[in-house]
């Protein structure tokens, strides 16, 4: 196949070319910053993420599209990073659409990312596709969290207005990705465990929604195999409590004690690192619904095992 991936150059994007060889596919990462050459896998093309221009040949004959192109949510919400958050969402899936339409072969597919945050802080029921509440109704819910659901609708809803009689669509509403790349949530994880932080945030109780990062690969590639379109979760079938997650990275990782972090110490370090609290405090309990009934099987269904791959990793 021939596949094309916008805001290909991140994490998520690094991992797909890892798992899409250059012996079997052809991988066209859209960036701003290209920097290998035509022979490197994944060949990179220049794309400015907003307006049509030379990138948009690239999807002319392609069979693939995922777009993963989006500003980094990992800051403070500010006004300035909130606009850049929304605005490169909005502008980068609309140009990735308008550059199907106009192709004279379009790909048969078109992945565009999504994300978990989409659906209410909950406790008490699991989110699926066609049960789960789309969030934002919460009184008390903090201004950081409803905008991460503004987001999130907006960039659905941007992905699905235009006319593409030919492509099917399909939005990957993603939880935490856990991979041991640098940089990625696992590796802070990790890094908080073996520091000895790593214990319960807040009171514990919110749900983690994730996913290994071999079984979102497998997912992507089940998903240009089969014929299912609109809305999936990728996220592994057993989401579970912040204070049982990290028990069980402790345990996967061999260290008994981990520091645990109350809200406002979490508060605190969020401002000094320029993040959000959102991250870990959100109770995200996601299931694969659609996936699973599909016919998808997970190899890391369940965190303990995930855990101690991603520690021996």
């Amino acid at each position: 196949m021939k596949i094309v991936i916008p805001g290909g150059s991140g994490q998520i994007g690094r991992m797909l070319a890892r798992f899409f060889p250059a012996d079997s596919h052809e991988v066209v990462v859209l960036t701003r910053k290209p920097r290998h050459t035509e022979s490197h896998h994944p060949r990179e093309v220049f794309w400015d993420g907003e307006t049509c221009g030379g990138w948009s040949r690239e999807f002319d004959g392609s069979d693939v599209v995922i777009n993963l192109a989006g500003q980094s949510v990992n800051c403070r919400y500010g006004a300035a990073s909130r606009e850049k958050i929304l605005q490169s969402r909005i502008l980068s899936t609309r140009a990735v659409g308008r550059a199907i339409q106009n192709s004279s072969h379009p790909p048969r597919v078109w992945l565009q990312a999504s994300t978990a945050t989409i659906y209410s802080h909950r406790f008490d029921a699991v989110q699926d596709e066609l049960n789960g509440i789309i969030g934002g109704q919460e009184p008390d819910a903090p201004p950081a969290w409803r905008f991460s659901i503004e987001v999130a609708t907006s960039w659905e809803r941007e992905a699905l207005q235009i006319p593409l009689p030919q492509t099917r669509r399909v939005l990957l509403r993603s939880a935490v990705v856990m991979s041991p790349d640098p940089g990625g949530a696992f590796s802070i994880l990790l890094r908080l465990v073996r520091l000895g932080l790593g214990g319960k945030n807040g009171d514990g109780r919110q749900f983690v929604s994730w996913i290994h990062d071999r079984d979102f690969c497998r997912a992507v590639q089940w998903l240009l195999e089969h014929p299912v379109e609109g809305v999936v979760n990728l996220a592994a079938p057993e989401p579970l409590p912040n204070d049982e997650f990290m028990r069980s990275l402790r345990k996967a990782w061999g260290t008994r004690f981990g520091l645990p972090a109350s809200r406002w110490m979490l508060e605190i370090g969020a401002m000094l690192l320029r993040t959000e609290t959102e991250l870990v405090l959100k109770s995200r309990r996601v299931i694969p619904a659609r996936l699973q009934q599909a016919g998808f099987d997970f190899d890391f269904p369940d965190w303990r095992t995930a855990s101690l791959d991603l520690c021996r990793r």
